[in-house]
């Protein structure tokens, strides 16, 4: 039997990217050579764009129920009490962006949630099983797989490598991971229990305000009284619960902080790595194996998620026969998986040179802004924008989100009333497969049709009334506008 698509990997990436193929029908394996599932905090941070991926795939209601907010951070300098910060003000939920803050949730958390709503849908991971080889040709991948032993030769119409910075998928493709490595810089993170401490909040300690590399942090994880512990770490200490004490006795002497339970523990070293391609014929990188982060901006979790959302719905139109969605996988993610280690390589050079403002996280980690727009496209909101949400309000006079319309494996048309009848133009994108077009793929497109309030020409029995005016704002639209969303929510076509 040939499964449609191989996942090597079973991180927030490869569960993300099943979970997607698995609602539309797609046959998805998914292996994991580690013998369980990983346990410990690492990417604990969840950017707001991330909540709305999660939303629209059945799981954002557990995500939110088992984590917590960004914790307002303590900080000590050389040994006395300093203030309360924050590295990054809340904001207040708006009509088009419902969840404007980042979320707090332990990876391995958040990975048990995924793997509870694969299983939903019918899916499972097989843990202890590595990849081990593979070869392709013009209509699928055969791969060989290893478990306790013995040696399975399976067949796949596409094989996606997510299977972290050591990728073998990778590696066997023999696709170059540039960057750097920096030995210079090692930095000791883990889980570690300490009851101390007030559990509602964050703590940073360090020798004064400008020299943040000196100490180390505490970040609370919710449940419990674990805290996430990060520290630099010299080349002749250890990645022990010993050290993680010594630093807590030299750096918060008066608390007389007592670390126990270390129950997750690794050292970080700057390799920040991007992929060269992200692609090779059937097989496909996606998450740590095409791109690598620094922990900085909490950045990293976040892209191999999008990657997967952004691939999924892809190799679904390329396994229904129409493979031009695909050839803009690599284009699109690789690009933004560049700009996004910009980004948290300069949060990383900020935090070793120790300015000032090294703790502080704006607008521009929530990923919100990211876009597929060409250098062609001018305006406000145009194809490759991510697509806000708004409030409308149906015939019964129940209230409705657009992201409730956009929840699904499938593409919307927002039609703004009051709009004209189908042309052999306007019509396209329904049943033409044109270049411009092929961007939304061949799956179901549900059409929206949305008026103002003061429209007293369509019957609210057949269009959802925009009371506030949030959609057409929103959407720059004016009466007639009609633009298609992508199944990832972005964009392809307004007109």
């Amino acid at each position: 039997m040939t499964d449609q698509v191989l996942v090597a990997g079973a991180g927030p990436t490869g569960l993300t990217l099943a979970i997607d193929l698995a609602r539309r029908g797609v046959a998805v394996r998914v292996v994991d050579r580690a013998a369980s599932a990983f346990q410990g905090s690492r990417g604990d941070g969840i950017q707001p764009r991330t909540l709305e991926v999660f939303d629209d795939l059945g799981v954002l209601d557990a995500v939110l129920a088992a984590g917590r907010d960004l914790p307002v951070m303590r900080a000590y300098f050389g040994g006395e009490f300093a203030g309360e910060r924050r590295m990054a003000e809340p904001v207040a939920p708006t009509p088009d962006v419902p969840y404007p803050n980042a979320w707090v949730l332990g990876q391995s958390d958040t990975e048990a949630i995924l793997r509870d709503r694969l299983a939903e849908l019918g899916g499972q991971v097989e843990f202890g099983t590595a990849l081990v080889e593979f070869t392709q040709d013009a209509t699928g991948v055969t791969v060989i797989l290893e478990r306790d032993g013995h040696r399975e030769t399976v067949r796949t119409r596409y094989l996606v490598g997510a299977d972290g910075g050591a990728s073998t998928v990778r590696k066997r493709l023999g696709i170059a991971f540039e960057g750097s490595t920096d030995d210079s810089i090692r930095m000791l993170l883990g889980d570690v229990r300490v009851d101390a401490l007030d559990h509602e909040f964050g703590y940073w300690f360090a020798a004064a305000a400008d020299q943040p590399m000196t100490g180390f942090a505490l970040s609370p994880l919710p449940g419990g009284r674990r805290f996430q512990f990060a520290a630099p770490l010299a080349q002749d200490q250890a990645a022990d619960l010993a050290t993680l004490q010594e630093l807590a006795d030299r750096h918060a002497p008066a608390l007389e902080l007592e670390l126990t339970d270390l129950s997750w523990v690794t050292v970080w070293r700057p390799n920040i790595r991007l992929a060269a391609r992200f692609r090779d014929g059937r097989v496909l990188l996606a998450g740590d194996a095409a791109h690598v982060h620094p922990p900085t901006g909490g950045q990293g979790l976040n892209t191999g998620v999008q990657d997967a959302y952004n691939l999924g719905w892809k190799l679904a139109a390329a396994l229904a026969g129409d493979p031009a969605p695909l050839d803009t996988y690599e284009p699109e993610r690789r690009t933004v998986a560049a700009q996004v280690l910009g980004l948290s390589t300069a949060l990383l050079d900020k935090l070793v040179d120790g300015d000032e403002d090294a703790m502080r996280r704006g607008p521009e980690t929530r990923q919100l802004g990211i876009s597929y727009r060409s250098p062609a496209e001018q305006g406000p909101l145009v194809a490759g924008d991510r697509a806000p949400d708004a409030p409308l309000v149906d015939a019964a006079g129940r209230r409705v989100r657009l992201f409730d319309l956009f929840r699904g494996p499938h593409a919307t048309l927002l039609r703004f009333a009051p709009t004209p009848s189908p042309t052999p133009d306007t019509d396209r994108p329904l049943s033409g497969r044109s270049a411009k077009d092929a961007s939304v793929g061949d799956p179901a497109i549900h059409t929206v049709e949305i008026r103002r309030a003061d429209d007293p020409h369509h019957p609210a029995a057949t269009t959802l009334v925009d009371t506030d005016g949030h959609a057409f704002t929103a959407y720059a639209a004016t009466p007639g506008t009609q633009i298609l969303i992508r199944p990832d929510g972005h964009l392809a076509r307004r007109w």
